[in-house]
């Protein structure tokens, strides 16, 4: 069958399209700004005739009424990653949370151990040969869709035709619903003095030819400010932002020293403005690959001067990284920082850089802590971690000691909470008060 016969008989409304989930189904979100609202939208609709429907996905980014008290009957949300609109339902049990690194979540898929029997995914419109592009959430929609039942795609012209392996082919979708709707958007953080404080002291660690990973939120854009005079950069990661967009323009950005891809932005997800959507669309300089390539430490040690930045909620003094929960409440995901903080340890003059303001709740809380409350999960273990960077700061934790870790972090706490940081440990750990020792100069 020609494609676009093929295309006109597989086209059908949303309504339609959903009636395909059956009570017990799994049904897999396409990822973050590559939401299919349309499509999710028809699926809540249907609330009142479905029971036990279990929907997987990662960052959230719509207005997730699935997870609403009136539908708990309806959908249990099995999180990857908890957002603002999914954070209640897993905390009152109408969800729950998955621990899984980013790079694992296709072997879920793949393997067995989620097998999803519906994938709801947002693509461009067909090229000429019949395929289309998962555009900004390749991740770990592109292997969810390869392993579903049945696909149902919103297909939206408004979704940007990414390059790499980003294509499906509409042999492999069954129904096709067509919509206009916006892709989300996700604006431009605010970066204050504590970000630009923190944004400089890593682009201080930022070699020319340094290969980039960067998160999201105003402490990776405030370091992008700051990079405007290094040579040679590239990109891999798991997202970028428009900061990145600014960069290539003015030549900084080049990619030409990097070993996996060289020349190409490596990506799995974008999250941004209408700007960052409209220079990926049809670009060959972006490349964009399932998670399960992206961000396997192997491959991302193959490129030399690897610099991860992930944020924290809290560090301990021993360099526990923690970035998912608070206490036992679970607040984020695991997500890509233990991917890539261990990417960068392969990488030959690679450095992993968790990066966090020194205080929360206006300054009335310390994020650096003598120990981890009861029933905290650790996100990055001590072992792991490299460089942790406050506003106050750089601690190199590689290679240190817990004594000597501990007093390099107690110098990058904010200066109000030092003495009392100092005390607990002492009353924690059972030795003596932490002597004040100067920091080095690699500190």
């Amino acid at each position: 069958m020609d494609w676009k016969a093929e295309y006109a008989a597989k086209r059908t409304t949303a309504a339609e399209a959903l009636a395909r989930v059956r009570s017990g189904d799994r049904v897999v979100f396409a990822h973050a700004c590559g939401e299919p609202l349309e499509l999710v939208d028809a699926l809540v609709a249907r609330a009142g005739e479905l029971r036990g429907v279990e929907i997987n996905h990662m960052v959230a980014m719509g207005k997730g009424d699935y997870a609403r008290p009136e539908f708990a009957d309806s959908f249990f949300h099995q999180s990857l990653f908890v957002g603002a609109s999914t954070r209640e339902a897993v905390r009152d049990g109408r969800g729950d949370y998955i621990p899984v690194f980013f790079r694992e979540i296709p072997k879920l898929f793949c393997e067995g151990y989620l097998p999803p029997d519906v994938a709801l995914i947002h693509v461009s419109p067909p090229d000429k040969h019949g395929y289309c592009s998962f555009g900004i959430s390749v991740d770990y929609t592109k292997p969810a869709a390869e392993a579903a039942k049945t696909v149902i795609a919103q297909v939206n012209p408004n979704m940007p035709r990414t390059h790499g392996d980003s294509f499906i082919h509409l042999n492999q979708i069954d129904t096709i619903v067509e919509s206009d709707q916006p892709i989300i958007e996700l604006p431009p953080p605010r970066i204050g003095p504590v970000e630009e404080a923190i944004g400089r002291h890593i682009a201080g660690l930022v070699q020319d030819g340094a290969c980039l990973q960067l998160g999201i939120g105003g402490i990776p854009d405030a370091v992008l400010m700051f990079l405007h005079e290094k040579n040679d950069l590239g990109i891999h990661t798991e997202m970028f932002s428009e900061g990145v967009v600014d960069l290539y323009h003015e030549g900084v950005i080049t990619n030409a020293r990097k070993s996996f891809h060289p020349g190409k932005m490596v990506a799995t997800f974008l999250m941004g403005t209408r700007r960052l959507y409209d220079f990926v669309d049809d670009n060959p300089v972006v490349h964009m690959r399932p998670v399960d390539i992206t961000n396997d430490p192997y491959i991302i040690g193959q490129n030399d001067r690897v610099v991860s930045i992930n944020s924290a909620l809290q560090v301990d003094l021993m360099g526990q990284v923690v970035a998912d929960s608070m206490g036992p409440l679970q607040f984020t995901g695991i997500g890509g920082q233990v991917d890539f903080v261990r990417g960068a340890a392969r990488s030959r003059d690679g450095k992993a850089i968790i990066a966090l303001p020194s205080t929360a709740k206006k300054g009335t809380v310390s994020r650096i802590v003598a120990a981890l409350a009861p029933g905290t999960a650790v996100t990055t273990m001590r072992a792991d971690v490299d460089y942790v960077v406050t506003e106050h700061g750089v601690a190199h934790l590689r290679g240190r000691g817990l004594r000597e870790r501990a007093e390099t972090l107690v110098e990058i706490a904010d200066p109000a909470f030092r003495d009392q940081i100092r005390e607990e440990a002492a009353e924690v750990y059972g030795v003596g008060r932490l002597p004040r020792q100067p920091l080095t100069k690699e500190s």
